[in-house]
């Protein structure tokens, strides 16, 4: 591209930016080379290139490639004869290119995508049974190659691990196939450059950036419930990359279908594919986070040592999100290397008391009653009563199997609080869950719900 063609796309931006952020911004900008599909301009100081790259780089792309200029990435630098200190390479990508993992790792700067965690990978991801399907699927599909399944959507409460397998898929995808142009970024991140493109009169610019993606992934869908035209235009980005066969990939607090204020039109498009649940942790999944974890803190703290039983005592207490308990022993490993103490039983309750306490959150008999009988839709005399209808009967046994598995109740309290029953009532109701749990996949469904709902 010569300095004359740069001289008169200039005048088109002229009229799509307005007269006083074209002589602010785009006036000052000096055409240096276009090489490799990479367009080099320089600016005057390190603040206009972030400036210019993060509001107005995808105009000037959008321009460069209507004028055809096959232009990838556009790159600011400050120039050679200005006293500000160079800055580091600032990116934005081009519609084809837009937001690779790779350019927005690598600059940091405020692209459509959200920066990914190094430390969300496959190979640190501790595979268990409540995840183990999850997984799979995102191993599929960070494979590449052909449309297996589209969108797949990972949904599961806070702390099961769906932001880290989003960000593993991204990485594998970059790794095995650079040249694909993965956009990964949050639902309020999509939100919002969907508000920023209205207001600033860009939404071709929006259009164009987010239909020409190969893999879109968009984490916490559930935020662009009840924003009505956030939801238009998902729906229509959605269909476009469909119909082109592109990847989607999605992740939300609940299944879509749960979504409250979520269209109806939306739901039916994110269930059309492979829809994944996340499901809470069990104790042995939980022991082999936190002993994956003790490998990496042993790098940080050489030499430091972990007594027995400590490891099996934190996967017991805290239990509902493995984000705290990841936390409990960062805190730990710091808290015994200033000390310089090993981690007994007696630090790990000194130092984690405020953890300790309020992961005690009882979860109590009546409780358990009370959620049961709505979720099935009885009275809760009929939980607790003589009536012995199946319609009755397997509702109680769930609700004495989750007071057995989240209480600290003994079967005969259990059973005195289920209407004076026996304690081997108690045990025969547990034991008969239990079988049908592993044959009966709408009981397992509505015990995984059921203490959700509980430890939520």
């Amino acid at each position: 591209m010569t300095q004359e063609k740069w001289g008169q796309l200039k005048l088109g931006l002229l009229k799509t930016v307005g007269q006083s952020n074209y002589t602010t911004w785009i006036e000052p900008l000096e055409f240096e080379q276009l090489q490799d599909g990479v367009a080099v301009f320089n600016v005057p100081t390190n603040f206009m290139g972030n400036y210019v790259s993060q509001n107005f780089a995808d105009v000037i792309l959008y321009e460069l490639n209507t004028a055809g200029e096959k232009v990838q990435r556009v790159t600011f630098r400050v120039s050679a004869n200005s006293t500000a200190k160079p800055s580091p390479r600032l990116v934005s990508e081009a519609p084809k290119a837009v937001a690779s993992v790779e350019s927005t790792v690598s600059t940091g700067e405020e692209l459509p995508a959200a920066p990914l965690d190094t430390r969300f990978t496959f190979d640190t991801f501790v595979v268990g049974k409540p995840n183990e399907l999850a997984h799979a699927a995102a191993r599929r599909v960070s494979e590449g190659g052909p449309v297996t399944f589209n969108p797949l959507v990972l949904y599961g409460g806070v702390g099961l691990g769906k932001t880290h397998l989003m960000h593993a898929i991204a990485w594998e995808l970059r790794k095995r196939q650079p040249e694909l142009n993965v956009l990964y970024l949050s639902a309020e991140q999509f939100m919002y450059r969907f508000v920023q493109a209205l207001r600033e009169r860009k939404m071709m610019d929006f259009k164009v950036l987010f239909r020409s993606v190969d893999v879109l992934m968009v984490d916490d869908v559930q935020f662009i419930a009840g924003k009505d035209s956030t939801q238009e235009e998902f729906f229509h980005t959605f269909n476009a990359l469909v119909d082109q066969n592109k990847q989607i990939i999605i992740s939300a607090d609940r299944a879509p279908g749960e979504i409250k204020d979520l269209e109806e039109r939306v739901k039916s498009r994110l269930q059309c594919g492979l829809v994944v649940d996340l499901h809470p942790t069990d104790y042995e999944l939980r022991l082999g986070i936190l002993q994956a974890k003790v490998q990496q803190h042993r790098d940080t703290y050489p030499g430091l040592e972990i007594a027995n039983g400590v490891l099996e005592f934190l996967a017991q207490r805290i239990s509902t999100n493995v984000r705290v308990l990841e936390g409990a022993l960062t805190r730990l490993f710091a808290f015994a290397s200033l000390v310089g103490r090993e981690i007994d039983m007696e630090l790990t309750q000194d130092c984690l008391a405020d953890v300790l306490r309020a992961s005690e959150r009882k979860i109590t008999v009546e409780e358990i009653q009370r959620k049961v009988s709505d979720y099935y839709n009885i009275r809760l005399s009929d939980i607790i009563g003589p009536k012995r209808l199946r319609s009755y009967a397997r509702p109680r046994q769930v609700a004495m199997y989750l007071a057995k598995q989240l209480t600290s109740r003994s079967l005969p309290e259990i059973g005195r609080r289920f209407g004076g029953r026996d304690h081997t009532t108690v045990m025969h109701g547990v034991k008969r869950i239990e079988e049908l749990k592993v044959i009966d996949g709408q009981i397992a469904e509505d015990v995984e719900i059921l203490r959700r709902a509980l430890e939520a």
